[in-house]
């Protein structure tokens, strides 16, 4: 169903910048597609930060297709920009593609043992997998084909013969003290690299050079490396002299049959704008701060005839349980990554749920559990009416596109339930399969595929991002020492739960009996609520549990219990516990 804002208080951010966009579009191109853009440069591994400069434009592109217009979310892959640093961390690669910094991404080999041909071609991969999992539809734009192709050699001879207002505009930044950027504290490693960027905003502008400003630059004949300096050109001839100050090669070429090089980033960005009647693109704190890309951008594009792009400045997405993950990696994690996981559901959501200026993480540790939580009472409270409008708004924006919904798990267990019984089993589908049937045995699970995708990515999260210290590894045979150290209120507490189990023996019913025995101990029923309660009987069952947990796995805490007695099976439970 589509979503349409019914007043400004229920809209939520995604809604009011939709009215924003169509209204923009039809003042600036009546009739045609409305036109949302991102860019992104495979100069790595592209992370979850950078999702954010496309779920952004995606979420709205959208919404916009919901009310029947016809929209364009192009990508820019900015697979021409120079190959700026070896990244650290990427198998197969190491300092000897130092020697490539400077060429055209896709110029440059990709990691060894790649299918890809090139650099660009390896990283654009693993996106373009997890946008279409993500159910993001994107018209993918490669930059060294427009430019190798001539496709701007228009907007470029224009470009050179209007340099000089170009760089009138540039020299009122140039002088200028940069200012700080905004303190933001960075939290962890995640946002330290978030907060570089790309590196496009801090580029060369063409201003270099004793022969005056030129907003190209040829990329070398010989070594294929931008590091060259423009000596020279001719408006009339389009002819261009440059030389390289890396391998020392010169040469003149016409400008009007030359397509082996590009404008600067500051000039490609706002021409881009222009060319493809861009509405709206975000972009990021690395873009927008005052003499930046966006701002500079802002007044290049009238040059090139075109309008600068509506669109916010969105935060940092931050990283939570970074320490879990391998150090050998480097770098920050990627959508893949992610959705190895999580569902797209979830990930979608969390674009979905906060404004681009918000920041916030996205869990690789114990809080993906808590997330899952927070997810499945919203399902419910949407499913039963009583959300809120915003939130019903995220909500149908993360399970579905204007193309329809997403695929599901078609029984959506608990993910902490899943990931303690992924945890326990080690890889035993039969024992996983066993378990989650006997969750509710009024409705048995036929097939572990009822519980996937969920049960799939809960696993994975166990088996990549749970310590091996934390894993839960079952006692073998019973603790004879602890038991024979039992006092009396501590047998008659393991006895009332072993009498209680076949009664019990379901997710609820087990529940209900762990959290009831030291109730019935203290003189009150099982049933009996908090309140009716003295704060003693807390302490009493945190006394249990940890005991139940000592004679069960080892340790003082582990999986919820009523999973874990469920996992570890009612026989051997006996057996561990003295019977």
């Amino acid at each position: 169903m589509p979503i349409v804002a019914q007043s400004t208080e229920t809209a939520d951010w995604v809604s009011r910048f939709a009215d924003d966009v169509i209204e923009e579009s039809e003042r600036r191109a009546p009739g045609k597609p409305v036109v949302v853009a991102s860019g992104l440069s495979p100069s790595g591994p592209i992370h979850l930060g950078n999702l954010r400069e496309v779920m952004t434009p995606h979420l709205v592109a959208d919404e916009i297709r919901r009310r029947g217009y016809e929209v364009r979310h192009l990508i820019s892959w900015d697979d021409y920009d120079r190959y700026r640093k070896v990244p650290a961390g990427i198998e197969g690669v190491d300092e000897s593609w130092a020697q490539h910094i400077g060429k055209p991404l896709t110029s440059v080999p990709a990691p060894q043992g790649s299918s890809y041909p090139n650099w660009a071609e390896h990283f654009k991969a693993a996106m373009i997998a997890s946008l279409a999992e993500l159910g993001v539809e994107f018209d993918g734009i490669s930059q060294t084909a427009q430019y190798t192709s001539g496709v701007y050699r228009e907007q470029i001879l224009h470009a050179m013969k209007h340099r000089g207002d170009i760089d009138a505009v540039l020299a009122q930044y140039r002088t200028k003290k940069a200012p700080k950027k905004p303190q933001q504290k960075a939290v962890d490693e995640a946002e330290l690299e978030a907060e570089e960027g790309s590196g496009a905003a801090s580029e060369d502008d063409g201003s270099s050079g004793s022969a005056g400003y030129f907003p190209y630059k040829p990329y070398c004949g010989t070594c294929e490396k931008d590091l060259t300096t423009v000596t020279s050109y001719d408006d009339d001839s389009t002819e261009l002299a440059y030389v390289c100050n890396d391998c020392g090669h010169a040469e003149t070429v016409r400008l009007s049959e030359f397509n082996r090089g590009k404008l600067v980033w500051k000039v490609d960005w706002p021409m881009r704008w222009a060319y493809e009647g861009v509405i709206f693109e975000p972009s990021g704190v690395d873009h927008s701060s005052p003499g930046s890309s966006f701002q500079v951008g802002g007044q290049i594009v009238g040059i090139f005839g075109g309008k600068q792009p509506i669109g916010p400045m969105y935060a940092f997405v931050g990283i939570s349980g970074m320490a879990k993950m391998s150090s050998s990696r480097g770098g920050v994690p990627t959508p893949a990554d992610a959705l190895k996981i999580m569902e797209p559901q979830i990930l979608r959501w969390l674009y979905a749920r906060r404004r681009p200026n918000q920041s916030f993480k996205i869990a690789f540790d114990q809080e993906i559990q808590r997330l899952y939580d927070e997810w499945d009472k919203l399902a419910a409270k949407v499913a039963d009416g009583s959300a809120l409008p915003a939130d019903i708004a995220a909500y149908t924006r993360a399970v579905g596109t204007a193309a329809g919904e997403l695929p599901k798990t078609s029984r959506a267990l608990p993910y902490r339930t899943l990931a303690s019984v992924a945890d326990i089993t080690a890889g035993h589908e039969d024992q996983a399969l066993r378990i989650l049937s006997e969750l509710d045995p009024d409705q048995p699970l036929a097939s572990l595929d009822e519980a996937r995708p969920r049960y799939d990515k809960a696993e994975a999260w166990i088996n990549t991002h749970v310590p091996a210290d934390q894993r839960t590894i079952v006692r073998d045979e019973p603790d004879a020492e602890l038991l024979k150290s039992l006092d009396e209120a501590s047998q008659q507490s393991v006895r009332l739960l072993l009498d209680g189990l076949a009664e019990h023996w379901s997710l609820d019913g087990l529940t209900h009996l762990v959290y009831g025995v030291p109730k019935v101990q203290a003189g009150f029923s099982a049933d009996a609520t908090p309140k009716e309660l003295p704060p003693e009987i807390k302490t009493a069952q945190r006394t249990f549990f940890a005991l139940l947990y000592h004679l069960l796995v080892g340790r003082d805490t582990g999986p919820r219990l009523p999973t874990l007695l469920l996992a570890v099976g009612q026989e051997r439970v006996r057996r561990l516990l003295g019977e």
